[in-house]
């Protein structure tokens, strides 16, 4: 897409804000309907800043923008799927701290706003650390999947604290029923879903700190409290009255597969936790509201950690600075950036100050009330973690683990193929 405005009112913005247009490019990983919706976002900047915008869309993102910014050549925003490459960056050199008040914004509207600027502050290449970027869309994991007329008929409440979901698990399997249907089949990645499971555990049972603690390895993986939340996941996937088909079929289970049984009948299981995007493997025509539902994992009464959710977003940096790229991470703050998203559908967000009223349906504006009424919000922790490790050790020890391997003995393979990373 190239903006280029003569109307009078990229007239009127040129004269009051800019004194020039400049060329601003926004490379990032969205294309086809996804790609649409962010150029018709950068439709509006351009008009109301008279800036000359462009994005470029790519599934090798990762790559190229570290070969664009070695060669000199980097665009003037770089949208990164995972904020562990952005800090890597910053530390290279590559970023530019975005402007005084920045941080200050985003811990006043974001919901959980500490927790977002943490997640984007880095060390320089002077060690000095400074907010590199800004979330702008965001993905929830922290979600259990249900049929409300399969709840309904057994007379199920939506359990409001994790002892309650324990108990709703055992009174299930008591019913005759089967909780869970859990797969962490995906080939070559096998695994990853029971990750985010023990990493949901940790943020349940230790404070936010030592989870932060645990993804940099300042506390190593074989540390008791990683352990103990690794069991906290086996309690669930390691029962066989717990586990549709049984705890042997939860690593060879693909996990697209894995919600299926939610919809059979009779239901092969009651509950099924993952991520925002899973619908896409529901059964076709699935209307969610109606025909499936979800509901908050949630947090343990007993421990006082808040209301703590685990997803994953991408992070609006500057890798070419301008004064452009300074006026678009502004202009990303305005609600009006984040409605037009909205009404598109497949965006949540954290900006307290967002009309909700502009989601595209029910379900997605219910699922962005999770996302504003958390006290904590952190980052997929295998996503942050040395490939190895996050996309490797802790991926093939969790099947290990699921069959029937010691949690103990599998956290030290992880930590030793970390220690050998470094």
């Amino acid at each position: 897409m190239k903006k280029t405005l003569t109307s009078s009112v990229a007239i009127a913005a040129l004269c009051s804000s800019a004194a020039f247009a400049e060329d601003l490019t926004v490379f990032g990983t969205w294309l086809g309907e996804e790609q649409a919706t962010v150029e018709r976002i950068l439709a509006v900047f351009a008009e109301q800043s008279g800036h000359n915008v462009s994005y470029v869309g790519s599934d090798s993102f990762e790559q190229q923008i570290v070969v664009d910014a070695e060669a000199g050549s980097a665009p003037n925003i770089a949208v990164f799927p995972q904020p562990g490459l952005a800090s890597d960056m910053a530390a290279r050199g590559f970023l530019t701290p975005l402007r005084d008040g920045t941080a200050d914004w985003i811990r006043e509207n974001y919901a959980a706003g500490q927790s977002w600027v943490d997640l984007a502050t880095y060390a320089g290449p002077d060690g000095a650390e400074d907010l590199y970027g800004m979330f702008f869309r965001v993905d929830v994991k922290s979600l259990v999947w249900y049929v409300p007329e399969n709840f309904e008929d057994m007379g199920y409440e939506i359990p409001q604290t994790m002892e309650e979901l324990k108990a709703l698990t055992d009174q299930m399997v008591e019913d005759g029923e089967t909780p869970w249907c859990i797969g962490l089949g995906s080939g070559a990645a096998t695994g990853w879903p029971a990750t985010d499971w023990v990493e949901d555990m940790m943020l349940r049972t230790q404070p936010p700190e030592v989870y932060d603690a645990w993804v940099s390895n300042e506390v190593p993986f074989n540390d008791e409290r990683i352990v103990a939340a690794i069991d906290e996941f086996g309690a669930f996937a390691r029962n066989d009255d717990y586990v549709a088909g049984g705890a042997g079929a939860v690593a060879t289970t693909d996990f697209r597969d894995s919600p299926k049984g939610l919809f059979d009948t009779p239901a092969q299981c009651m509950m099924h936790k993952q991520a925002s995007f899973i619908p896409a493997f529901f059964p076709e025509g699935t209307e969610i509201g109606l025909d499936a539902d979800f509901f908050y994992f949630p947090a343990y009464e007993n421990k006082d950690l808040g209301a703590p959710v685990l997803g994953a977003g991408t992070l609006w940096a500057i890798t070419n600075e301008n004064e452009a790229a300074h006026e678009l991470i502004e202009f990303i703050q305005s609600p009006v950036a984040h409605e037009m998203w909205m009404e598109a559908g497949g965006f949540l967000t954290p900006h307290k100050g967002v009309d909700t009223s502009k989601f595209s349906s029910d379900a997605a504006r219910k699922m962005n009330d999770i996302l504003l009424e958390a006290t904590t919000f952190r980052f997929d922790g295998s996503d942050l973690m040395p490939g190895g490790v996050g996309a490797g050790s802790f991926w093939t020890g969790m099947v290990d683990y699921t069959g029937g391997k010691d949690a103990g003995e599998v956290a030290t393979g992880i930590q030793e193929s970390w220690d050998a990373l470094k």
